[in-house]
């Protein structure tokens, strides 16, 4: 199976299943000397890991990070670095219902027909428990960045049809802080409350819901990103688009930036008293030509509804016959709220690659 590792320079393989022995992750390419805070990892996979609170699955793992290789008196060597997350709480037999039965709106129709065969246990290799290995790597991209003075935060900025406002963020750890006090990750704790019962109320339904998240990454310097197919919202927009049940993306106006005037969607440049160029608006995201030209890179990333939900459903089997289908087991009523970390994970990841890159793009 192919498709298993991402970025350039700093590059993740990921491995293991939702239902196997472990999931981990190979790290190459990260700087020597880089402190390793494990704690701060593991608090990282504290956000994402199942059993948190009663909007998420009732799964419970520790996710518990162990690094094998690559660290040595907490810093990094410069070589390879192991990380693993055993899996702790698996009930296979939560899924000996659907061994031949394609589940609605699951991977199991598309691996079954490319591969031949597929792990029918919670998705195998397709299940968002892979995403774990991906923040463990994410947060070891983030410490970089931060060496740097680099932020990368996000939120849950909408789920279902309730929208929280459009936030300012000026220092970092504060509007983590803000994000953290409830359990669905929106810094408007107004909003939050809402969404909250709403999610609940979804998941008393047996049923699902989907929302979005809003990442912004401060102090990013000018000049990330490649010309042609390299463009840093490219790469964030693959990144994104590559975690389990993300549907849309957009960055800075997005979709209602097609409705606007030139006029009125340009970002006018200026200089401030020290001299740095700055623009009055930020219509484009932080991103100019795919590379980023100083200001707060801001994205959006749209979740569907969970698949898996509480009602009988029609589909069909191995062989095509008509079947019916009834959602069992642990499920997220609504995954944004433990989506947070993953995002920031991979946009933390597209961040370290380019940085590394973008060192070699003028001679010193």
């Amino acid at each position: 199976m192919a498709g298993n590792s991402f970025g350039q320079l700093f590059r993740i393989t990921t491995f293991g299943e939702s239902h196997g022995e472990a999931i981990g992750v190979i790290i190459d390419g990260c700087p020597a000397q880089l402190p390793v805070d494990i704690n701060y990892i593991q608090g990282e996979l504290d956000k994402r890991k199942p059993g948190q609170s009663k909007i998420t699955t009732q799964r419970k793992e520790s996710d518990t990070v162990k690094i094998l290789s690559g660290v040595f008196e907490g810093k990094t060597t410069g070589t390879p670095i192991a990380m693993i997350i055993p899996n702790e709480d698996q009930r296979s037999k939560d899924y000996s219902h659907n061994t031949n039965i394609f589940r609605p709106s699951h991977a199991d129709f598309t691996y079954q027909s490319k591969y031949g065969i597929r792990d029918h246990r919670g998705g195998g290799r397709s299940s968002a428990r892979e995403t774990a290995a991906r923040v463990a790597a994410g947060a070891l991209a983030k410490l970089l960045l931060k060496s740097q003075g680099i932020e990368i935060v996000a939120h849950v900025s909408s789920v279902g049809k309730i929208n929280a406002p459009e936030v300012q963020i000026s220092n970092a750890q504060q509007f983590i802080d803000e994000r953290e006090k409830n359990i669905v990750r929106c810094a408007d704790a107004a909003t939050a409350e809402q969404m909250i019962s709403f999610i609940d109320d979804i998941r008393k339904q047996g049923d699902t819901v989907g929302g979005k998240v809003s990442c912004h990454i401060i102090n990013c310097p000018v000049g990330l990103g490649e010309p042609v197919f390299d463009k840093l919202h490219a790469e964030l927009g693959k990144a994104m688009l590559s975690i389990n049940a993300v549907h849309g993306f957009e960055f800075g106006s997005g979709f209602s930036g097609s409705e606007m005037r030139g006029s009125e969607h340009n970002d006018i440049f200026v200089s401030d008293d020290q001299g740095n160029v700055k623009t009055l608006t930020n219509y484009s995201g932080g991103i100019q030509g795919g590379i980023s030209n100083g200001m707060p890179i801001e994205f959006k990333i749209a979740f569907k509804p969970v698949a898996t939900i509480m009602h009988n459903q029609a589909t069909v089997d191995s062989e095509g016959n008509a079947a019916e289908i009834s959602g069992k087991g642990r499920h997220d009523p609504c995954v944004v709220p433990r989506a947070v970390p993953i995002v920031e994970a991979m946009a933390a990841l597209v961040i370290a690659d380019h940085w590394l890159r973008n060192r070699n793009s003028i001679l010193p």
